[in-house]
């Protein structure tokens, strides 16, 4: 049997009547968690609301006024779950959530494209599909794709839809010799009624049972996010269809835009400005530990800046902790940043600044810019003059 959502997939207003209504139970899922709900489970004479199936879920809408919540397919009916009874023999008005469906619609015409070229043009097998709420996934039966194949793939899928090729329906019976010719990964045990073959106009024929666009043009644009390794040497082609790409797009954009706000950095540079934070961060830490263990505390960085060495003597907190931090190249020029209790800062910092303009050891009579290993000297000088009682007994 073939429903009035599968005769015409446009459709979004439809009168009909109750055939049954009786209690019963679904699980719905609700914030990741499935829950069982009692209600009823209703029966029409004929439905706009597709049932779950061919990979797609159920439409949403109301039926005389009552939301349902699920729709499934038992053998040739529809059965929907709603939350309150209806009269048996009923006039009913159905009111589809078009919103949901034709972007149901777009992905599952996109996924028949993308899944024709897939095969057509690199010989990959569409095994599986998963029509997700903010992107699908096609299973392809390769351990992996070769580089600026999904390139190509786009590229072609994006042009079919720009040649406007059109979308029909055929219905064939079960022992028509054109069934054979069609692609399909088989029917389902309770099936009944005549085939439901969905035709791309010299691209593709399938069985399915879903709803799709009558034209290409329909899905406006493709786009393929990438793959990720799936099961048992397969692959997961990631995409978006439709309104889904106006919404990513506009998402991507507010995200790269908070993002210029906080790091302040143009886009092109945000992935380099998080690396150093991230960076940053685990610097952060290792003083943090470092302080915890030991006073005075030091530490040396060669990636960093005045900036780098603020932030951690702040976070550390230098009211009570004497803290001496180095960032420089081994071998090139460098910053320190001495940071104690004022009498501290005020009595050793002459002492520290004679000694990193002068340097040490041989080279005690030539200036030149502080390398870790001056660095190091110092604070260990510093260390010492401090623990023997140093102007003031710093420690």
């Amino acid at each position: 049997m073939a429903f009035q959502c599968q005769r015409d997939c446009y459709m979004q207003e439809f009168d009909t009547c109750v055939v049954s209504c009786v209690p019963g139970e679904s699980t719905l899922e609700n914030n990741g968690k499935k829950d069982k709900l009692k209600g009823f489970n209703l029966k029409l004479k004929d439905t706009i609301l597709f049932p779950e199936g061919g990979g797609q879920p159920d439409d949403h809408g109301t039926v005389g006024g009552v939301p349902v919540l699920r729709v499934l397919r038992q053998g040739p009916e529809a059965v929907h779950f709603i939350s309150s009874a209806l009269e048996e023999g009923q006039e009913v008005h159905i009111k589809l959530d078009w919103e949901r469906r034709f972007d149901h619609m777009q992905q599952h015409s996109g996924q028949h494209l993308i899944t024709a070229l897939a095969d057509a043009m690199f010989g990959y097998k569409t095994t599986s599909w998963d029509l997700g709420r903010q992107r699908s996934s096609i299973e392809l039966d390769t351990a992996a794709v070769k580089p600026g194949e999904m390139e190509a793939l786009e590229a072609a899928v994006n042009e079919k839809i720009r040649a406007h090729i059109p979308v029909t329906v055929n219905l064939l019976s079960i022992d028509d010799p054109a069934v054979e010719k069609v692609r399909s990964r088989g029917l389902p045990d309770d099936h009944a009624g005549p085939i439901r073959i969905i035709d791309i106009e010299g691209v593709d024929a399938n069985m399915c049972c879903g709803t799709h666009v009558s034209n290409l043009s329909h899905l406006q644009v493709i786009k393929i996010l990438g793959t990720e390794k799936g099961k048992k040497n397969k692959t997961n082609l990631i995409f978006i269809a439709g309104s889904r790409v106006l919404k990513y797009a506009e998402k991507s954009y507010g995200i790269e835009k908070s993002l210029t706000g906080l790091l302040k950095t143009g886009a092109d540079e945000h992935v380099d400005a998080v690396d150093k934070l991230q960076k940053t961060i685990k610097r952060l830490q290792k003083v943090t530990y470092c302080a915890i263990q030991s006073k005075p505390c030091s530490f040396h960085s060669k990636d960093g800046d005045n900036e780098f060495m603020n932030i951690i003597a702040n976070e550390i907190g230098f009211q009570d902790t004497v803290i001496f931090l180095t960032v420089g190249e081994e071998k090139g020029a460098g910053l320190f940043l001495l940071a104690g209790p004022e009498n501290i800062v005020t009595e050793v910092g002459p002492f520290l600044a004679t000694n990193t303009q002068d340097g040490f050891g041989a080279h005690r009579d030539k200036k030149y810019p502080m390398s870790t290993m001056k660095y190091t000297a110092v604070f260990l000088m510093l260390w010492a003059y401090i623990s023997a009682g140093g102007p003031g007994h710093l420690v």
